[in-house]
């Protein structure tokens, strides 16, 4: 079975982290870091961007692997990480669709109200796309 963790180094991502590692530890666990993209870009901007992304996306590579090892207590734990440029809910729901993927896990800020309309809800936009099941943590 393989389990996505959606990451973005926030409190309820960590916690999505936790509960991947110690609910799943025999499966295969991918976490996935979305660098969202700026929309809007043109032209030279495009190239620009694109570049700034690629080493963005080199940077985060590098270190995500440390930063989920600080969360995790367990050194010897084994996971792959991925990243995808944006945005966040599509690259999710396409890099489950993609990867043979079998659950997902992310975690959500808990806004509501006037702020989740404003926002959207990235949590909610990945349940109801996704070709799997979703967990969600707050």
């Amino acid at each position: 079975m393989a389990i996505l963790v959606a990451y973005d180094g926030s409190e309820p991502a960590q916690k999505a982290v936790e509960h991947a590692f110690t609910t799943y530890p025999d499966e295969e666990i991918v976490l996935l870091r979305v660098i969202e993209a700026a929309d809007g870009s043109t032209g030279a901007g495009i190239m620009a961007a694109q570049e700034m992304f690629r080493d963005r996306e080199e940077k985060v590579s590098k270190e995500l692997p440390e930063e989920i090892k600080a969360i995790v207590s367990d050194p010897d734990i084994d996971f792959q990480t991925e990243t995808a440029v944006g945005k966040p809910a599509r690259e999710v729901v396409r890099f489950a669709e993609d990867n043979d993927i079998d659950h997902i896990i992310i975690g959500s800020h808990g806004r509501s109200g006037l702020s989740r309309v404003l926002l959207g809800s990235v949590a909610e936009k990945i349940v109801r796309r996704a070709p799997v099941p979703v967990t969600v943590f707050r």
